[in-house]
């Protein structure tokens, strides 16, 4: 299966499921706080979807994920489970949602510390995992290649002696959830197919404070460091332009841009 452009209609349709995404994260911020259970952040994220946007969470029943967002914390790298966990001050968590509306996908992920009082290398690791995220978005510009994000976001991972997950990985994202090209966190400048307008797909960096080796839980769902190490992750889903990029899941008062002339 190639990549697929998209036409006019299907990208309008991609920057409603991409806001309404973003809205869910703005939405549940403010309950991310101890003494809540992820199950309690999934229900809340539900009803909303649900409820208020009219949509569907794409994650509920997705090939038998059985909650309708993924919560992962502290050493969990990603495609956590919701359920009776008790958030406590200092954790960090990421929260995943992915919504989808008139048959098309909007996926995006963000951190959250728990409490007032994160570990400094908590929030060194938040901080750089975003700046990995917006180093790979600026590579996102026809005539780029795929490999020019994974080189952006492991040079900065690694510059700052965080590791790299090399199991998982961003993905093209339309009407199908998971569709080519695999969008990967690491590699070198000029490899891989080469970035063309109307191509719509996630980057979501997965970066650890110890090494990248990850093992998959009894769960089937639940990827965890093999060191226990924190673990941190960003998602956004792009759209190539012709002269550059669009972040569909972009949240307020986000700023996206230039910042790699700040962290050179």
């Amino acid at each position: 299966m190639s990549i697929s452009i998209k036409t006019a209609d299907e990208i309008e349709k991609m920057r409603v499921a991409g806001r309404l995404a973003a809205q869910v994260l703005e939405m549940i911020a403010p309950y991310v706080k101890p003494n809540i259970t992820t199950d309690e952040l999934n229900q809340i994220c539900h009803d909303y979807i649900v409820n208020v946007q009219q949509a569907i969470p794409a994650p509920l029943n997705y090939n038998g994920f059985p909650k309708s967002i993924c919560t992962s914390v502290n050493h969990q790298v990603c495609h956590g489970i919701p359920g009776s966990r008790i958030l406590k001050e200092g954790d960090i968590v990421n929260i995943d949602i992915t919504v989808l509306k008139d048959g098309y996908h909007g996926d995006t992920s963000e951190m959250f510390m728990v409490g007032n009082k994160p570990s400094i290398l908590a929030n060194r690791l938040i901080k750089v995992t975003l700046e990995c995220l917006y180093l790979g978005i600026e590579q996102v510009k026809p005539g780029n290649h795929f490999g020019d994000i994974g080189f952006a976001i492991q040079q900065h991972a690694e510059k700052n002696r965080f590791s790299v997950v090399r199991e998982y990985c961003g993905h093209g994202i339309g009407r199908i959830f998971h569709e080519p090209p695999n969008v990967l966190h690491y590699g070198e400048k000029g490899t891989g197919e080469e970035i063309k307008p109307g191509m719509i797909f996630t980057i979501e960096p997965m970066i650890n404070a110890g090494k990248r080796f990850v093992k998959l839980l009894p769960d089937k769902w639940t990827v965890v460091t093999k060191d226990h190490s924190l673990s941190a992750q960003w998602e956004h889903t792009i759209l190539v332009t012709d002269s550059g990029f669009q972040v569909l899941t972009r949240r307020e008062n986000e700023m996206i841009g230039s910042i790699s002339k700040k962290l050179i």
